[in-house]
């Protein structure tokens, strides 16, 4: 069809007639959170034209504490969705057909940090202590953790008490936890910024303690890659993002103004955002390629629950090169 619509443009122009604007392709992308530096890598390819220079129409759709991206995909409201691997491998159990079809954060932010006047030095030191927790499918990693060693998250002397954590870091600065959850973007500098230095902490990374699992990837309906048309349409989606993503990372400061741009809550600053692209950054891969072995990984520490694992099986066709193999392909 697109040589077609060549054709008939080139004969058109030929005969000194007007030509018709060729028709963009649209996708509309559900991020998991509200709009930050952490998809700046999109809000940069759509400023910057990377999109429109692939023939595309992106509607990006920031998210928030009461959007859940899953149920955003599977009702219809987006094509391509920003997730974490365990919320997308604990849904497609569900019966949910999602399937990973890039994956541009290569490595995990994710963290446990605490006061160190707890007393905390090592994960042992957990027993009887308060941790902050994130829900919303972002628990599955700590409660695998915590499994493995061998705590109960159900309080008491043995075991650890875990309050549901806000997206902030108040439990921390208030006392109210010994530790909560942060990503090395984001809610850390916030504990920084809220003047307790870093000295005074401790920082247990989630890939240090080998429980890292992938995070921001992109998902789509497994039915719509039996759709050539779609899968070209991804495969240009994720290069132009990751093209997007490249730019974002040598030019923080202007990318976290693309960003401040399309915050319509006038919520963030841009001290904060320059700062959360100059960490993403570091959890960029090059080309959006999946890291199977990373994924396995992910598995692995998923199923590692003990008597309540967050997935019960290793899964079938939860992620595909189909999309990545595409855009390696063109120019």
């Amino acid at each position: 069809m697109r040589k077609l619509l060549a054709g008939a443009t080139m004969a058109l122009a030929g005969l000194g007639l007007a030509m018709p604007a060729m028709a963009q392709d649209a996708l509309t992308l559900q991020l998991k959170w509200v709009t930050q530096a952490q998809f700046a890598g999109f809000y940069v390819a759509q400023e910057k034209g990377f999109y429109e220079e692939a023939d595309l129409d992106v509607t990006i759709k920031p998210g928030g504490p009461d959007i859940a991206p899953v149920q955003v995909l599977a009702g219809g409201g987006a094509d391509i969705v920003v997730d974490w691997m365990p919320s997308a491998l604990a849904a497609r159990e569900k019966g949910v057909p999602l399937v990973n079809i890039a994956q541009p954060f290569e490595r995990s932010g994710m963290m446990l940090t605490c006061r160190k006047e707890t007393g905390i030095e090592d994960p042992e030191d957990f027993k009887g202590k308060t941790l902050g927790v994130w829900f919303s499918g972002n628990e599955y990693p700590f409660l695998s953790w915590m499994s493995q060693l061998g705590l109960s998250t159900q309080g008491g002397a043995d075991g650890v008490t875990v309050i549901k954590q806000g997206f902030n870091v108040d439990p921390l600065i208030q006392k109210q936890a010994d530790c909560i959850s942060t990503m090395t973007y984001n809610e850390y500098g916030q504990v920084l910024d809220a003047g307790i230095p870093a000295e005074e902490l401790v920082v247990f990374n989630y890939t240090d303690q080998g429980v890292a699992t992938l995070e921001d990837g992109l998902y789509v309906l497994e039915e719509d890659l039996q759709k050539p048309e779609m899968v070209d349409a991804y495969a240009r989606f994720v290069k132009a993002s990751m093209k997007g993503w490249a730019y974002a990372a040598e030019n923080p400061e202007e990318a976290a103004g693309i960003v401040l741009d399309n915050d319509m809550t006038g919520a963030q600053t841009i001290e904060h955002q320059t700062f959360m692209m100059g960490e993403i950054a570091k959890l960029l891969g090059d080309d959006g390629v999946l890291d199977t072995a990373a994924a396995d990984n992910t598995v692995g520490v998923l199923m590692s629950g003990g008597s309540d694992p967050v997935i019960t099986k290793a899964p079938e066709g939860a992620w595909t090169s189909v999309v990545t193999d595409k855009a390696a392909e063109m120019e």
